[in-house]
């Protein structure tokens, strides 16, 4: 058995049903029409025979003491002039005065006559010597109301169904328009069908739902579909977690800008437009969002065209009707989690060939004096050079608890030798356990964008010079970790202030935004993931443009402690500044 598309199936079931509708339709009608004729015709019997009795002529004819022949005369020229089939004029015992046939006077009549000698007139089909007929009988009154002879009209039933079949053709031409126009909606709906399901039959559609809604909630990027009102229609499960949407995916489109999302990326998906890995933050997450236009597949046979009088098909395909927008979301925060941490490892890296070359040229300047027999001199330079190495290090470990924390200073202070630049780090009163309360990825990823960030702004100065501090406060009575980081820069813009956490924004160059890492390794990105660390472990970050000579940009990031081991700023070591410089 062929199994039939969807629309077929309707198309054939909607052509069952409008065939069975038409011929019900017409048995109604016809036998509408049938009744309507015989009512017609009794009604009209009994004008008829009610004009009749109502003559003063009659009454006095019956009343005669030969009625007949007075009464056949008038009753022949009623039935010629009134179209029926007879008009029988009687006495209230049946005894005929006419008939249409002659030899049928004088015996008695043929049906019913008890309402009219009661004084009632009445209607009836019966069968007397002329066949099956429609009649009405009307009794004939005296002035005193009594019966004193009785008026029979009617028409036979052959006549009433000559009358009736003519109703017939409206009938059907009834029947055969609502059929016809029932017949063309439906092809018109099979089209609309065809087209909007690919011809494809129940069983495909069900897959192709099942394998659909599995493969949407099985993707581990998010998926969201909009309409082209710029209304979310349908997301997956990991797209409701990325975005903090309520799970379930579908029901009435909505606005994304009234569910709770970030502006921007609420922007980018009510405006539709095209979006290639940019990068957006959501509550606690970088998403890479990727968007583009949502387009029907073309329709079967679509673009063909036959030129007339030519043999070759020309085939043009139309344009491609737009069904909304697809965004796809990646979760990019653990990739800038490790891509942090990678540049922590790059920043030791390069601090390492940084002091690799220059204890190369202290090895060799330590060679050279002992060549010239000069090894007191030797030894000297040696110790005091170790000794200022070691002093820097055992600083840095001392004061900072967190291993890769203060090897992230040890390598940004290896590194702002080899770029020029005075580092000076403030360490008095950190606290040696005090980072230790707090996520060392989150602490790397702030300290090494500030440093960097000011880095950049310093780079090529002649006396280029970046602060940090580290200390341990007390803000509200509650025990907070502070980190400065100030340069001696141009500083920053009011305009470029309002905008330096944006996503994507960026002072050396507004237009430029790399999918990498953090710090210097991209541009836009740094200090919005500086934002996002401050903000999830609960602190604040704070920024003074600067702008006055030998006074650039200073960054001000409080973290709170964790309260059941927060450590008194008072017992932190004493108060008062010491600056380490490479």
């Amino acid at each position: 058995m062929r199994k039939w598309s969807l629309a077929s199936r309707l198309l054939i079931g909607q052509l069952a049903f409008l065939v069975c509708l038409s011929l019900g339709l017409s048995l109604a009608l016809y036998h509408q029409a049938e009744q309507d004729s015989y009512e017609e015709t009794a009604e009209r019997m009994l004008a008829v025979a009610g004009t009749v009795a109502a003559d003063p002529f009659v009454l006095q004819a019956a009343t005669a003491p030969d009625p007949s022949s007075t009464l056949q005369p008038f009753a022949r020229a009623v039935m010629d002039a009134a179209h029926i089939d007879f008009l029988t004029i009687m006495a209230p015992d049946r005894t005929r005065f006419t008939h249409r046939s002659d030899d049928q006077i004088g015996k008695a009549y043929i049906g019913s006559v008890d309402q009219a000698l009661d004084g009632h007139s009445f209607s009836e089909t019966y069968a007397g010597t002329l066949g099956p007929s429609v009649r009405a009988i009307v009794p004939v009154l005296d002035p005193d109301g009594e019966v004193v002879a009785l008026v029979a009209a009617g028409i036979t039933v052959d006549r009433v169904a000559v009358a009736r079949n003519a109703q017939l053709p409206a009938v059907f031409l009834i029947s055969l328009g609502a059929l016809a126009c029932g017949a063309l909606a439906s092809y018109l709906l099979s089209r609309y069908l065809r087209r909007t399901t690919h011809d494809r039959r129940p069983d495909e559609l069900q897959s192709m739902f099942t394998f659909y809604d599995s493969a949407l909630h099985s993707l581990r990027e998010g998926l969201l579909l909009l309409n082209n009102d710029g209304e979310l229609v349908l997301y997956n499960d990991q797209a409701a977690a990325l975005l903090g949407l309520p799970p379930g995916g579908g029901g009435r489109p909505r606005d994304p800008r009234t569910l709770g999302l970030p502006g921007p990326l609420a922007d980018l998906l009510h405006e539709g437009r095209s979006a290639e890995d940019e990068f957006h933050f959501a509550h606690d997450r970088i998403l890479v969002v990727n968007q583009s236009p949502a387009l029907a597949p073309p329709e079967p046979g679509a673009g063909v065209r036959r030129r007339p009088l030519a043999r070759t098909v020309r085939r043009t395909m139309p344009p491609a009707k737009r069904l909304g927008t697809v965004t796809t979301l990646r979760d990019h925060t653990d990739i800038e989690a490790l891509t942090g941490e990678l540049q922590s490892m790059r920043t030791l890296t390069d601090a390492l060939q940084a002091q690799a070359h220059e204890h190369a040229n202290r090895l060799h300047t330590v060679v050279s004096l002992i060549e010239l027999n000069r090894h007191s001199d030797a030894l000297e330079f040696a110790t005091r050079d170790l000794e200022q190495s070691q002093q820097l290090a055992d600083d840095v470990v001392s004061a900072i608890g967190e291993p890769a924390l203060a090897a992230l200073l040890a390598g940004k202070s290896a590194q702002a030798r080899e770029r020029g630049i005075a580092l000076a780090m403030d360490l008095a009163q950190a606290g040696s356990t005090v980072p230790l309360e707090l996520n060392p990825g989150e602490l790397v990823t702030i300290v090494g964008n500030l440093v960097d960030n000011a880095f950049d702004a310093v780079q090529g100065l002649p006396d280029a010079a970046v602060k940090t501090r580290f200390a341990l406060v007390d803000s509200s009575g509650r025990d907070c970790f502070e980190i400065t980081v100030q340069d001696n820069g141009p500083g920053i813009t009011e305009l470029d202030a309002s905008q330096v956490f944006d996503q994507g924004f960026s002072t050396k160059d507004p237009k430029v935004l790399l999918p990498s890492g953090t710090g210097a390794t991209g541009r836009g990105i740094g200090l919005p993931l500086v934002r996002q660390a401050v903000l999830r472990l609960g602190g604040t970050l704070q920024l003074d443009p600067g702008g006055s000579p030998g006074c650039g940009a200073r960054f001000t990031v409080l973290l709170p402690l964790p309260a059941a081991d927060n450590l008194s700023a008072s017992g932190s070591p004493a108060s008062g500044s010491r600056g380490v410089s490479p």
